[in-house]
């Protein structure tokens, strides 16, 4: 039945018709509202909802800058002269070298940081959540209690999965591995890896052995364009269909070989911080970089606080950025 499907889709894809479209294909990634992972199994980027539809959100710049989901709630709530002075208050930090102005450098290095402290911020959040005993660690039991509702493995089917997509044994196994002292159970450091894992290099292989197992339906340790789009091409039409052979082939087939093989599937599946932080600071920079010398100053950084962290004047700070971006372009 599946050969069958794929068949069909491949089909699809020679007519030609759909290699005149191929050539004007606009593939766009389009984001659910999953907590970990996008529809194509890729782990969701920490900017996956910057840009929506069309539209410009702040949140991701706010958290971006204070590291933190509840505080950058809490910014949103000030005044704009309260918001300017705690922004005031940041800025000595991030300026790494002292010289009152901040580089794409130290920026970027900050945006870094953020995500760690968001990370924990998250993880801190799901251990409450699990630690059913509030002794400020969870044990395998009670995570097994608060992800599946059960208190030992045997009550769990073995093809069940559980928030992460993963079957039991899988993470049972990258559980033991984010517990480093090996005692058993995972502190805030251990848990941050365990519900992060796609931002630990230690925990990757994991992660693609997962996807291998899910996708790789000949076992031949390699992710071919069928087995890439899976039972989720079934449902699709032919521009669908188009825009991600455009993806496979432009973007994640890196050696043009028609497969993904474990180098190409780690960088489709795994986000790369580095490269959103960097994203992030060329946004900052346009918004916020009047006289366009290659560095923020102190009053330049104030002067676009509601970029930076937000305020009640956010909806119209929101509206001058976007008067801002149409005039040049």
């Amino acid at each position: 039945m599946y050969t069958m499907a794929m068949n069909f889709l491949y089909l699809l894809l020679l007519t030609p018709s759909a290699v005149y479209c191929a050539s004007a294909a606009v593939h766009s990634h389009n984001h659910l509202d999953s907590n970990e992972k996008e529809s194509d199994g890729a782990y969701r980027q920490r900017d996956y909802d910057h840009y929506s539809m069309g539209a410009h959100n702040v949140e991701f710049d706010h958290e971006a800058i204070i590291g933190s989901v509840k505080e950058a709630e809490e910014y949103d709530k000030l005044t704009p002269d309260e918001s300017r002075r705690r922004l005031g208050l940041l800025l000595p930090k991030m300026d790494l070298n002292g010289d009152q102005f901040i580089d794409r450098k130290e920026l970027k290095q900050w945006i870094l940081n953020s995500f760690i402290n968001l990370s924990r911020e998250e993880a801190q959040e799901r251990l409450q959540e699990a630690d059913s005993n509030r002794d400020g660690i969870v044990t395998w039991q009670e995570y097994l209690r608060d992800v599946y509702g059960v208190n030992t493995e045997e009550d769990i089917g073995p093809d069940d999965t559980g928030d992460t997509g993963m079957l039991v044994r899988e993470e049972r196994a990258m559980w033991q591995q984010a517990d480093r002292n090996n005692d058993g159970v995972l502190d805030i450091e251990e848990f941050v890896v365990f519900i992060n894992p796609e931002e630990h290099e230690e925990m990757h292989s994991f992660l693609e052995n997962q996807t291998l197992r899910e996708k790789d339906k000949n076992n031949d340790g390699l992710i071919d364009f069928a087995e890439y789009i899976g039972d989720r091409g079934l449902k699709q039409d032919k521009e669908w269909l188009i825009a991600e052979r455009e993806k496979f082939e432009h973007e994640l087939d890196a050696d043009r070989d028609g497969a993904l093989d474990r180098a190409e599937l780690r960088a489709w599946i795994i986000p790369d911080n580095e490269e959103i932080a960097d994203e992030e600071v060329e946004h900052l920079f346009l918004s916020a970089d009047d006289d366009h010398d290659g560095r923020l100053a102190f009053p330049e950084v104030l002067h676009h606080h509601h970029v930076f962290v937000g305020s009640e004047a956010t909806d119209y700070g929101e509206h001058l950025f976007d008067e801002r971006f149409d005039d040049e372009l």
